[in-house]
């Protein structure tokens, strides 16, 4: 059986017409710990990412960096992938939308995931969600903790077969 978030992302990455401009940003901080979570996603994913309609970013923790990337890149579906605190289990993956995260704690970027969002919803006339991932721990210094990093394993395994 499918992991209860496979479903959701799956439609919301999956064009009718066939042809969707995708844009992925991996958002956190490699110093703390599970906040990596979308920075290593973005990574892997850069490595296997070969279609032209595919653009992966590594936004480290200021991914309003991103925004003029995008803009040329001119992407018809935003995907925004955080550790986010969601009262869920460590390794919890979730797809919502950006106005189901407003109130959210996310890492440790200082500029709200439902911001960034909303302003590339509206400046990008594109569809923007979130795939965020419940962190076990976001201490200085650390690793991935072990639910986390499966997490990651089990997102980029889904994600590769929509970016090569």
């Amino acid at each position: 059986m499918n992991p209860s978030w496979e479903k959701p992302l799956r439609q919301r990455l999956i064009c009718p017409d066939g042809h969707s401009r995708l844009a992925l940003l991996g958002i956190g901080n490699e110093l703390y710990g599970d906040d990596a979570t979308g920075v290593m996603i973005a990574r892997r994913l850069q490595a296997t990412a070969k279609r032209v309609d595919v653009l992966v970013l590594d936004a480290g923790n200021v991914p309003e960096n991103c925004t003029g990337a995008l803009r040329r890149f001119a992407p018809d579906t935003v995907l925004l992938v955080d550790a986010a605190l969601m009262n869920a289990e460590p390794g919890a993956i979730r797809c919502l939308s950006w106005q189901e995260v407003v109130g959210l704690e996310a890492s440790t970027h200082t500029f709200p995931l439902h911001m960034l969002a909303k302003y590339l919803s509206d400046e990008l006339n594109c569809a923007v969600w979130l795939v965020l991932i419940q962190p076990a721990q976001c201490d200085f210094d650390t690793p991935l903790s072990a639910s986390v990093d499966a997490a990651v394993d089990s997102l980029v395994q889904f994600l590769t077969s929509f970016v090569a």
